[in-house]
């Protein structure tokens, strides 16, 4: 860790991550110190989990308007996304794993309940936030089989410290049943749903989306193929299916947006040498606005800015949600499914596989394995615009009908703070 930091890797908010050297409650600008407000602390992971917290803290503000909220990521991706898409709230790095780091961040931060988005089991954080006589809740939790069979193989050493959980909120059955399995306690383990079918924009004309159809100059008439979240090798077999497609399909674009942004130099590098013309979308603003050098043929469009995903997947007419060829597991392909996109991925989507169950069970999304599957997907839907658009409606259906688990799991934040004594002292102790 030390000579991550070193090189760079976790330099910011090192003292943050290493000896939890956050603000003391009385100095949070956006976390006022007055006696009559409490306060939780939300750890998300990163940019999925920060955007999964939207409806939530929608819902908390609804519920327990008095209830203030402390962010913390643990990557600068996402701690960037949570500073700008929650300015309202006091956002951090989270400490590693090491007591000394996270009694400092309890002293300093003094919450009613620490909340873990999804699977976050980090035996010291929940140890110690327990011991504290804080709540601890996983909310939207969701386990793997193969996650559940590894926790199998040390049950001995898992189950002190599940039983430690106040609260499992949990997306399915299949989920709850592992972790009470793994030693939870049965009682404290609920079904809430999944809140990533919360807060999904079902609606193409939304601001965001219209100002990038703005930026980018969409027509009428003119076909968007988006691949978002793509990993290495995603990127560039998009590009191979594009540019067959576009021998067929004169109207039709690509737009890609890697995973992981640091990424792109590596890819335009492999564009360049293949001739393929590329433009940024960081080069585009209301005062840069994009200028095509050919009216008739735009080129690909590499988003390389955090948080637009979401909004881009509106412009989308074809849908390919990648980190789903490799050993990723799959990524998030709700949103393009909230859009009524016809939507396809790989093969390899573990890390969804609910999700990915309950589209296919409705056909409402097609798995490719590989370029000829992705080409054959993609001109199916150019060519049979009806059935295309049938099968988008499917998908779009299946997210309204899973909405709720956001009110539902903000009711049960909303029942354990009132079932919590307030603590009075307010006082932040030396850390």
């Amino acid at each position: 860790m030390l000579w991550r930091i070193i090189k760079g890797k976790n330099r910011r908010g090192w003292r943050q991550k290493l000896f939890g050297l956050i603000d003391s409650a009385s100095n949070q600008e956006n976390l006022p110190g007055a006696a009559a407000q409490r306060r939780i602390w939300i750890h998300a992971v990163s940019v999925g989990e920060v955007n999964l917290l939207a409806p939530i803290l929608s819902q908390i503000h609804e519920t327990e308007p008095e209830l203030l909220v402390a962010i913390s990521t643990t990557t600068e991706a996402g701690f960037d996304l949570a500073q700008k898409k929650y300015p309202d709230h006091y956002v951090f790095f989270c400490p590693f794993d090491f007591t000394w780091a996270i009694k400092r961040v309890i002293r300093r931060l003094r919450p009613e309940a620490l909340v873990l988005a999804e699977l976050e089991l980090w035996p010291n954080l929940i140890t110690v936030t327990s011991d504290s006589g804080i709540p601890v809740v996983v909310m939207n939790a969701r386990l793997s089989k193969k996650s559940s069979d590894g926790y199998q193989r040390f049950k001995f050493l898992m189950a002190p410290i599940l039983k430690k959980l106040t609260l499992v909120l949990c997306q399915t059955e299949t989920y709850a049943s592992r972790f009470r399995a793994l030693g939870c306690c049965e009682s404290r383990v609920q079904v809430t749903g999944n809140v990533k079918f919360d807060g999904i924009s079902t609606n193409r004309k939304n601001p965001l989306t219209r100002k990038l159809v703005e930026l980018w100059q969409i027509k009428p008439g003119e076909q968007i193929f988006l691949a978002g979240s793509t990993q290495v090798e995603e990127d560039l077999m998009a590009v191979q299916v594009y540019q067959r497609l576009r021998n067929d399909f004169s109207s039709l674009q690509l737009i890609l947006i890697p995973r992981h942004p640091e990424r792109v130099g590596s890819l335009t590098r492999q564009l360049e040498k293949r001739g393929i013309e590329f433009y940024l979308r960081s080069k585009i603003t209301d005062s840069t606005p994009f200028v095509a050098s050919n009216p008739n043929s735009k080129p690909i469009l590499i988003v390389d800015v955090i948080g637009e995903l979401g909004a881009w997947w509106g412009c989308a007419d074809i849908a390919y949600v990648g980190g789903s060829m490799g050993s990723r597991g799959g990524q998030n392909m709700i949103e393009p499914a909230g859009y009524g996109a016809p939507v396809c991925f790989g093969p390899h989507t573990q890390n969804f596989r609910e999700t990915v169950d309950q589209l296919k069970s409705a056909n409402a999304a097609t798995v490719v394995h590989g370029p000829r599957e992705l080409e054959k997907f993609a001109r199916w839907v150019l060519e049979e615009e009806s059935a295309s658009k049938a099968m988008g409606q499917r998908a779009q259906r299946l997210i309204l009908d899973h909405a709720g688990a956001s009110k539902r799991t903000a009711a049960a934040f909303s029942r354990l703070i009132q079932e919590t004594p307030a603590k009075t002292d307010r006082t932040p102790q030396a850390a």
